[in-house]
Parts: structure tokens; sequence; C-alpha cells
């Protein structure tokens, strides 16, 4: 009896995969992660290889995590979870999205996704400095305010401006005390818009204790 049973695990046709199931795509379709997983069919679920299935789906740019399961009696679960972009670096035809991280992960063709904001840095990439001062910088930003910046420049990490839609600069200075700064910006620009403050053509907020508007 129980050679027979691990006949049926090992190498019997009933607990085959039938199906791989992929969960949690955003921009991929499951399509895609099922082509990257290479499961075969038919084959008995004791011998799928999760962590090769793992493997290959994590080769897709897009993914930054993904686990594989079985799912008895007929099925292997693939559940990933892709890189959400937060910027977008490079000249126009030849740009790529970028994610918290600075993990550079898809080419971009067209127009940016709503509230991804253009980068300007040297050299961008997880390991440079102005890279992670740039995006420290957009993510202290709320999603409104996001969409009227038309560029983050970075030239080095302590020299981050901002230009709004309006074409006010914004003097941001180094990643310290980002969130203290969007916050301030955002304060600032309400009171403009609310006719408190006349407009001005550049915010510094550098220091935001010591705020100067010309």
């Amino acid at each position: 009896m129980v050679a027979v049973v691990g006949w049926l695990l090992w190498l019997g046709p009933v607990l085959a995969v039938r199906t791989v199931q992929v969960d949690g795509t955003a921009t991929l379709s499951a399509g895609q992660v099922r082509e990257a997983a290479q499961v075969p069919r038919g084959v008995p679920l004791l011998r799928v290889d999760l962590g090769a299935v793992e493997d290959r789906v994590s080769r897709l740019p897009q993914i930054r995590d993904v686990q594989a399961a079985r799912g008895w009696p007929d099925r292997v679960v693939v559940t990933v979870a892709e890189r959400i972009p937060v910027a977008v670096v490079g000249e126009r035809g030849r740009r790529s999205l970028v994610d918290a991280g600075g993990v550079l992960f898809d080419t971009l063709t067209g127009d940016a996704p709503r509230g991804v904001v253009p980068l300007d840095v040297a050299d961008p990439g997880p390991d440079d400095p102005a890279t992670s001062a740039g995006l420290a910088a957009i993510r202290a930003l709320p999603a409104a305010l996001r969409e009227e910046v038309v560029e983050v420049a970075a030239p080095d990490p302590e020299n981050i401006s901002l230009r709004l839609a309006d074409g006010t600069l914004v003097r941001w200075g180094s990643e310290e005390r980002s969130e203290t700064k969007g916050t301030v910006l955002v304060a600032l620009l309400d009171r403009i818009d609310d006719g408190e403050l006349d407009p001005a053509s550049v915010i510094d907020v550098s220091a935001p204790d010591a705020v100067v508007l010309r």
C-alpha cells in the first residue's frame, strides 16, 4: 500500500500538473509568467522543482518577488509581486522605468505612466547615490504633486532640484529630511494657490526650517 501511494505521488498521473495558476500580475500577463515558469503539464506535483520555477520567473525584469507552491491536487501556484515604477530615466526612445530601489526594469517607448517622474541623473542604478537621492525626493511628494513635476534633476546627491509644470524651480538640496521638505513644499504651494503668498519662480526648501521664495 505504501509503495502504491509513493508511486501515485512521485510517478503517477493522478496528482500531476494540469494547471499553472498565476496570481499578483499587474502589467505582465499570466501567460508571460507561465512561459517564464516553464512548468511542464503532466509532471507529478512532487517532482516539480519549485525553486527552479522561482528562479526562472525572477529573471523577468518586472518581477520584484516570486513564490511558487504546490496546489493540490493538480496545480502549481505562482504568486508574483511586480516592481512599481517611481521614475523614468534616459532620453525619449531609450527610456527605462525605475523602481523605488533604483532598479531599471522596463523599456518605455511612449509616455510615462501617470505619477512616474522623469529623473535626470548621470549614472542611474541601484548603487548610484544620486539616483537614490533623487528617488527619495520623489517618494516624499504626494501623488497629486508628483503629477505636476516635469523633472527631478540630481547632478549629485547634495544638489537635487524639481521643475514643476508651471515653471517653478524647487531647490531640494540633499535627500536629508525629504519627508519634511515634501510637507513644507505642499503647504507653501497651497498658500500660493490661495493667494496668501505671492507666486515665486524659485522655492528653496533645502533648509526646510528657513524656506526661501524668490
